[in-house]
């Protein structure tokens, strides 16, 4: 990857990471913890969790530090929800980047370890990391991939549209909304009026959600 790639602290004590190529960074610097915990697991997974799910298959565009996955991994274990979950990533971080990050040490009762198992795991196959989440990481492009489908949760975590324009626009949601099941639900970060109006036009139903931290909004999109 044609990229120089830093670390960077947000404000809640978690690390993140600059990139130089997308002059972007792969969390919010207001704190990627508590961006992740919000957007992806309380309103993503413990969603779908609270809708009587005991097992949800997940696909996860942008693997990039491992974050979502993480935080996955711990909470199918408090709640005791089987997950298996899938994530694509075209550019995976290189391991002197990743050892750094910080997120064992700001997340009670873990170790690091467990992260760098994530990093560590194969590539294609699905990996078994605890007893209640199995990851398989793919190493493709989204536009040019075939999703496998009989997913009921995506996290949508590419960088903005304002450097990956291409990722927010409707032939990849169409082919996203595809491999939703019926009532399976997208979440991002993302409330750009464009990106919803796409979403609603695929058949998407919205749901108009608080933001993390200093952001005003969010997007659940669900396939109803």
């Amino acid at each position: 990857m044609d990229d120089r790639l830093s670390i960077l602290d947000t404000s809640d004590g978690s690390n993140s990471i600059s990139s130089e190529k997308y002059k972007a960074t792969y969390h919010s610097i207001h704190g990627a913890i508590e961006e992740s915990m919000h957007v992806f697991i309380s309103a993503g997974l413990y969603y779908k969790f609270l809708h009587a799910h005991t097992s949800v298959k997940i696909f996860e565009m942008g693997f990039g530090t491992g974050l979502n996955a993480y935080l996955t991994s711990i909470c199918s274990q408090k709640i005791g929800l089987e997950v298996e979950y899938h994530s694509l990533e075209l550019h995976p971080i290189p391991a002197e980047i990743y050892q750094q990050l910080n997120f064992h040490s700001q997340i009670p009762d873990t170790n690091q370890l467990d992260f760098l198992k994530l990093h560590e795991s194969r590539w294609e196959v699905l990996n078994e990391i605890n007893p209640t989440f199995k990851l398989k990481k793919i190493k493709a492009n989204l536009e040019e991939i075939d999703l496998e489908g009989g997913y009921d949760l995506i996290f949508y975590d590419a960088f903005a549209p304002s450097s990956q324009e291409s990722l927010w626009e409707e032939p990849i949601h169409k082919k996203l909304y595809d491999a939703l099941s019926q009532n399976g639900a997208l979440v991002t970060y993302c409330a750009q009026g464009k990106f919803k109006r796409t979403l609603k036009k695929l058949g998407y139903k919205l749901d108009k959600l608080p933001g993390p931290g200093r952001k005003h909004e969010m997007t659940r999109a669900i396939k109803d």
